[in-house]
């Protein structure tokens, strides 16, 4: 049972460094190119800001984690499932089988229906809290 627990508290933290590491690259790239200012140090000082500012903002905002799933609900299910059906669709067309279009139509319904569900839970929460 506590395993299960430290999973759980453990996968957002890897996501969310995964998450950061383009920012972090980019934010790299516009820094000046001597050795001293690319260090690792520099690299964790800068990653930190970005973990702290993000910290502040959830702080700061009420209702942070109930907008995060609003936008997340929909755009996860759009990034995961129904863009890369929609984008394989339209690149093989003309060259699938019935049943792979098929599967590729049915996922990505599954995905709308998914957002769809995870946008209006997370409405209905944020007017739950508002009133």
């Amino acid at each position: 049972m506590t395993g299960s627990i430290a999973l759980q508290v453990i996968t957002p933290m890897t996501k969310y460094a995964l998450t950061l590491t383009p920012i972090v690259l980019s934010l790299e790239e516009l820094m000046p190119s001597s050795e001293k200012m690319r260090s690792n140090g520099v690299s964790m000082f800068l990653r930190t800001i970005l973990v702290l500012s993000t910290l502040v903002v959830a702080l700061a905002f009420p209702f942070f984690a109930i907008m995060g799933a609003l936008m997340g609900s929909f755009l996860s299910m759009l990034l995961a499932f129904i863009l890369p059906c929609l984008c394989y669709l339209s690149i093989l067309r003309g060259r699938l089988s019935k049943i792979q279009m098929g599967v590729c139509v049915l996922i990505i319904i599954a995905g709308i229906v998914s957002g769809c569900c995870g946008t209006y839970s997370a409405i209905g929460k944020l007017v739950g809290e508002r009133s």
